[in-house]
């Protein structure tokens, strides 16, 4: 199966083949422009149209390596020619709130030195979990104007599918090496000048001028050394 969305997120419409319908409602398909739910990331939605009749795709995931499309009702077969559109406001946001969290956690690490434990998108807010000792609260705030200046800024978003052994030459990508398998040859990574490179396999926008200001409106204490920030856009 062919990604579409790793080498260019702003596929929004696409050609495809079915390969394989399990229960009359899990369409796997040749190749796709829908994001699986994965990485803190929510799922793509939208339709996949055969002879005129839409399904809508409600679901997304990725299951054994395949990714698999849930429609809301059967009636698509193996071998049927569809065309897939995705829910692009929807994507749109995504893309916004993964880049943005990238820009953040970014900061966050390189004012602290915190190791960034995870992030959960959604469509009214997203967070960032960090292993942090002390929680400055102070600092905290600062963050928020700091990742506005790199919006401001309007710096390019690069997508590298890079040989293993050069990601992990990154500084901010090799402390990850664990999480490659060896079988794993090529590492993709979302290149931020001057701000991050980070490994990821998520759909991301290609310049930072496109994202909205944010807000930082929450900060948790999670546990011990378990710190978590929500923003949202402005």
């Amino acid at each position: 199966m062919e990604a579409l969305y790793l080498k260019d997120c702003y596929v929004k419409e696409f050609e495809a083949t079915v390969t394989s319908v399990k229960d009359g409602k899990f369409v796997v398909l040749d190749r796709t422009a829908f994001y699986p739910k994965s990485g803190g990331q929510p799922h793509d939605t939208g339709v996949l149209i055969n002879e005129g009749k839409e399904y809508k795709v409600v679901f997304t995931g990725k299951f054994d390596g395949q990714i698999s499309h849930e429609v809301s009702e059967p009636g698509l077969k193996e071998g049927d020619k569809v065309k897939g559109i995705i829910d692009w406001d929807k994507r749109t946001l995504f893309m916004n709130y993964h880049t943005a969290s990238h820009i953040l956690s970014a900061i966050i690490h390189n004012e602290t030195g915190a190791k960034i434990s995870g992030n959960q998108i959604a469509e009214e807010k997203t967070r960032v979990d960090f292993n942090l000792e002390n929680f400055d609260r102070d600092q905290i705030s600062s963050y928020e104007a700091k990742v506005n200046d790199v919006i401001d800024r309007a710096l390019d978003v690069k997508i590298d599918i890079l040989p293993r052994e050069e990601a992990l030459a990154i500084p901010s990508v090799v402390k990850l090496r664990d999480a490659f398998p060896p079988e794993i040859e090529e590492i993709r990574v979302i290149r931020i000048p001057d701000v991050d490179d980070q490994a990821c396999g998520g759909t991301h926008v290609r310049n930072t001028g496109e994202i909205p200001h944010i807000e930082i409106f929450k900060a948790e204490n999670k546990g011990k050394n378990n710190r978590r920030i929500y923003f949202r856009f402005t």
